[in-house]
């Protein structure tokens, strides 16, 4: 068993619903990225979702497309990225989910990037324009390697290719809230209820929301009917906000466990 799956397994024990974070790696340095991650499971954070920065970010909104223009700015490199992840795993038992486009991936090598990313300790990865038809390609080498494949299903995904996916998913589903880029709109409760109940009635993988949640009083909503929330790009931009502060981590770390406490 993965950690993706003993972290559900621990929270549905203690009637808790998984807090998920994202955050852009190497915005502002990966140095402060570890100290992020750390700080977060302290405050609560169930999962964190690394974003593998790319100069075309097509799903993401204006927050995230920043970031990763930042991070590239930077330097942030996928084998950095890795690097990262390793020293994070040194300290840290928390489920972690490269977020990405499949360039980074295709370039770096499939075949090398899974047993790397195995190596490194990636429980996860989330891969935003691979569609299911055409995720064979990375999915032999990860699957093979123990990496949970995270699948999005959208408010657009019809029923026939939603039992496809799912069929195939592992780790959670992803379900995207919105239709559009992230953090551009607020999420309609009455929508999320009705697709969350047709994922769940066809798997028994945790269901995760995303996509235009920042405040505790969405989370609380949404979790009453999810298994999980995604928060991105309300982090990212307070971490932007903030990243002049010494006391960024604990900044940010305030914010999510306000989120946390109403998860429990």
């Amino acid at each position: 068993m993965g950690r993706i799956e003993k972290k559900f397994e621990s929270l549905q024990v203690k009637n808790e619903k998984a807090l998920i974070v994202y955050l852009t790696a190497g915005d502002p340095s990966l140095e402060i990225t570890k100290k992020l991650i750390c700080g977060l499971e302290k405050a609560g954070v169930d999962i964190v979702e690394i974003g593998v920065p790319f100069s075309d970010p097509t799903a993401d909104g204006p927050v995230i497309q920043a970031a990763s223009q930042r991070a590239l700015k930077a330097g942030t490199t996928l084998p950095g990225i890795l690097n990262m992840v390793e020293q994070v795993r040194r300290v840290s038992e928390i489920p972690v989910v490269l977020f990405g486009y499949f360039n980074p991936f295709f370039t770096y090598g499939v075949k090398k990037f899974a047993y790397a990313a195995h190596k490194a300790g990636v429980d996860g990865i989330l891969v935003v324009d691979l569609p299911y038809e055409e995720a064979g390609e990375l999915r032999t080498h990860t699957d093979a390697a123990g990496i949970d494949f995270i699948s999005l299903i959208a408010p657009t995904t019809g029923t026939e290719r939603l039992n496809k996916i799912a069929a195939k998913a592992s780790g959670f589903i992803y379900y995207i809230s919105i239709t559009g880029i992230t953090g551009t709109a607020a999420p309609k409760i009455t929508d999320i209820k009705n697709e969350v109940g047709k994922i769940h009635r066809i798997t028994s993988l945790p269901v995760a929301v995303g996509f235009g949640i920042s405040k505790p009083q969405q989370a609380r909503e949404i979790s009453r009917l999810a298994d999980g929330v995604v928060i991105g790009s309300a982090v990212v931009r307070l971490i932007d906000e903030n990243k002049n502060s010494r006391n960024l981590v604990r900044i940010v770390s305030d914010y999510v466990s306000g989120i946390k406490e109403v998860l429990r």
